[in-house]
């Protein structure tokens, strides 16, 4: 098989940009990247690039941003590029079958998930709520379905205890670059080899939605635990503080007490924690952000005023 390959990128956030930085040190002729339409962003709304469009630009390479892959001029202009692969990361569009079947080698998508287990759009956070022990990254041969595609690169890393969404995606994004420069390696030597996906053992990894925040605090301490680390940085844990809005950035169980009180009951203050009873066990609040205030260690804010007695109730 012949290298450098012609290739066309295809993603929008930072876990794609990671991926577009690795092909960039390596040999591979990139020849059009492909990401999702400016976005206003920000308080002023004003249109913010993709960090993929960003590193591309930076890069002098051709930038195309369609809304979508249904006019045959998309089709075309993809085309005339005569890519041999076409690369998809963390893209944001569901591409066709006339895309999928344009490439002679096809199109490849560095998936953060060790599929099949979390198919769709928050698979790093999924795995995180799940409590799932390890994931990865997989390299898949796209199809038409949702994450259905063939494997044909894994490599994997355990989940820590102390894993965010955030430290998560961030070592996912470093391990996809390297996984999909090596599958890439072993692409051109004719050594991948594709295995089916066993759809039995998938789950679906939907889009995240703001209200999954909210904390309910008849959920075992474990459970909320993994809903703090799994929606940080976005959309962080929150509850109700007297009619304002507490948001939890880092939270640890202890599943070892035994207490009486409801749950939502702020039980105990501790130098850098406050203890608040949950169905089963208490959730040790640790990092944690006051109505119009930053976020700071709980131990910093004791050393202030803060609102907090206990016996109170959140809500």
């Amino acid at each position: 098989m012949k290298s450098p390959l012609r290739i066309v990128f295809a993603g929008t956030p930072e876990f794609a940009a990671s991926s577009l930085a690795a092909l960039l040190q390596h040999s591979h002729h990139i020849v059009g990247v492909y990401t999702q339409p400016d976005r206003p962003a920000g308080r002023g709304r004003k249109l913010m690039q993709s960090p993929v469009k960003q590193l591309a630009l930076q890069h002098h390479l051709p930038v195309y941003q369609p809304q979508n892959f249904k006019s045959e001029q998309d089709i075309a202009e993809l085309a005339a590029l005569q890519p041999d692969l076409m690369i998809v990361a963390a893209y944001g569009l569901l591409l066709p079958q006339s895309v999928l079947s344009l490439p002679p080698l096809g199109c490849i998508n560095v998936h953060a998930s060790l599929l099949p287990r979390w198919r769709g759009a928050a698979p790093i956070h999924r795995a995180l709520l799940a409590g799932d022990q390890q994931t990865g990254i997989t390299i898949m041969q796209m199809d038409a379905g949702l994450d259905t595609g063939a494997m044909l690169y894994k490599r994997t890393t355990e989940i820590q205890p102390d894993d965010t969404a955030g430290s998560l995606h961030d070592r996912l994004a470093m391990l996809g670059a390297d996984t999909l420069i090596d599958s890439l390696v072993a692409l051109t030597q004719g050594q991948l080899s594709a295995a089916k996906q066993d759809d039995g053992l998938a789950c679906y990894a939907a889009k995240l939605l703001k209200e999954e925040g909210r904390i309910d605090w008849s959920a075992s301490a474990t459970q909320l635990a993994l809903q703090v680390r799994g929606l940080n940085p976005w959309p962080v844990a929150f509850c109700q503080l007297e009619d304002e809005t507490l948001r939890i950035w880092q939270a640890e169980a202890d599943t070892t007490v035994v207490t009486a009180n409801p749950p939502g009951t702020l039980i105990a203050i501790h130098r850098d924690s406050l203890e608040v009873a949950t169905g089963q066990g208490v959730l040790k609040l640790t990092n944690i952000q006051l109505p119009g205030k930053r976020a700071q260690p709980v131990s910093a804010l004791l050393n202030g005023q803060h609102p907090f007695t206990i016996g109170m109730r959140f809500s």
